[in-house]
């Protein structure tokens, strides 16, 4: 079987750089991931988030990922806690909301702290918006991390709340399955997502583990499942004293990396097409070739809801708003 070639495409990579929109593609989908180098003030964060939002427009992008707690690089736990929102009410959710209205795109929150059942930790929660500024979607990460190699240490049980469901999205550009970060070291997750195409992987790993796992594991998700993978990340040095990997990137469904970028922020760009994927699983029949089934938990299998038109006095439709 070929590999296909990825398609070279110009980004920005730094604050001030160009980006060229690329010709379009009959039966492709561009779709965005974005990088960040967030800090501790959720303000800042916004304001540099719409500014790379923008730029993946400018690119062509219909459906843009952001990556995991985009919003927020605390210098303390508490902070995070203070900056929840409640779902449907808060700065970040609006933020959202309007973005994608804005630009009429499907735009993937990344994650942002949501409230938890407890007062002293959030849900880490993926929110989707199409393009019309609605909430069509919610996972909350259910893998939490844990490191401890000597000096470095992570625990992320202490600060949030663990979710129990798998969340699939039937969207205008395929079957969406979500997950966040740590969740990508877990197959049976993706395994017990019905016939997805698109797998989002917002994540901020660790440099140390990034630089050993992320691309691998990025890779191995795509080739097993057949699908699309999109992972934006955090990369760089953070105020908070914390480093990141980086390496965002999207891998198409051979395993091929369509496009990526190291370090710091920026926008990765690609061409999913749908045809292309449909002949890779049409030659390797392999997700009809499982023989042991996967334990699911409970699959959330999100169809978004279309407004019906509304008749006006005289007969005829009015616009929906």
């Amino acid at each position: 079987m070929p590999t296909k070639k990825p398609v070279k495409t110009t980004v920005a990579r730094s604050r001030g750089a160009q980006v060229k929109k690329p010709a379009p593609q009959a039966g492709t989908v561009r779709v965005a991931a974005i990088q960040m180098a967030s800090g501790p003030s959720v303000p800042a964060n916004l304001a540099e988030a719409e500014r790379l939002i923008e730029l993946a427009v400018e690119a062509g992008a219909r459906m843009i990922v952001l990556p995991e707690f985009f919003c927020i690089m605390a210098m303390k736990d508490s902070y995070v806690v203070k900056a929840r929102e409640a779902e449907g009410h808060g700065p970040i959710q609006s933020f959202l909301s309007r973005m994608a209205k804005k630009h009429h795109v499907w735009l993937i929150g990344g994650s942002l702290p949501l409230e938890a059942s407890v007062a002293n930790k959030v849900r880490n929660s993926c929110l989707v918006y199409d393009e019309r500024g609605k909430l069509v979607a919610r996972y909350d990460k259910i893998h939490l991390f844990g490191l401890d190699l000597g000096n470095e240490h992570y625990q992320e049980a202490k600060l949030i709340e663990p979710g129990d469901k798998v969340v699939v999205i039937n969207s205008p550009f395929g079957r969406i399955g979500l997950s966040i970060c740590y969740d990508l070291r877990f197959p049976e997750l993706y395994r017990a997502m019905p016939d997805v195409d698109i797998i989002v992987v917002p994540a901020a790993f660790t440099a140390t583990t990034g630089r050993a796992h992320f691309e691998t594991l990025i890779r191995a998700r795509a080739i097993e499942n057949l699908a699309y993978v999109i992972a934006p990340a955090r990369g760089g040095y953070h105020l908070s004293g914390r480093e990141t990997h980086g390496d965002s990137m999207i891998v198409d469904p051979w395993g091929v990396v369509l496009d990526r970028l190291p370090r710091g922020s920026g926008v990765v760009i690609a061409n999913l097409n749908p045809a292309y994927q449909a002949s890779l699983r049409k030659s390797l029949p392999a997700l009809q070739h499982r023989f042991i089934p996967c334990q699911q938990i409970e699959v959330n299998v999100v169809e978004r809801r279309i407004p019906a038109k509304r008749t006006s006095p005289t007969g005829g439709e009015t616009a929906d708003k």
